[in-house]
């Protein structure tokens, strides 16, 4: 499985501070991403898979709102997480 607890912890402990600190914005948008890149590769070997890009599309929105709301929270916090991240905005 390519989403297991390991690194799901490795992402928090990277991106939110700690590895039990599950609810930052930051953990989250990190946590987001990589499974939006994950999607992004299987969605390109199979591009039929409807559930797949609906999925995909959910998931974006969500990061968006994520990123939404960091910025109108702690705009420096927001520059650091796309720096980071390497999002386009």
């Amino acid at each position: 499985m390519y989403l297991n607890s390991e690194k799901k912890k490795e992402i928090f402990a990277k991106h939110g501070g700690s590895e039990a600190n599950t609810g930052s914005a930051e953990g989250q948008i990190a946590l987001f991403t990589y499974r939006i890149s994950h999607l992004t590769e299987h969605l390109k070997k199979n591009r039929k898979d409807y559930g797949t890009q609906r999925a995909l599309q959910l998931l974006v929105g969500k990061r968006r709102s994520l990123l939404d709301y960091l910025k109108s929270k702690d705009i420096e916090r927001y520059r650091a997480i796309v720096k980071e991240l390497g999002l386009r905005r």
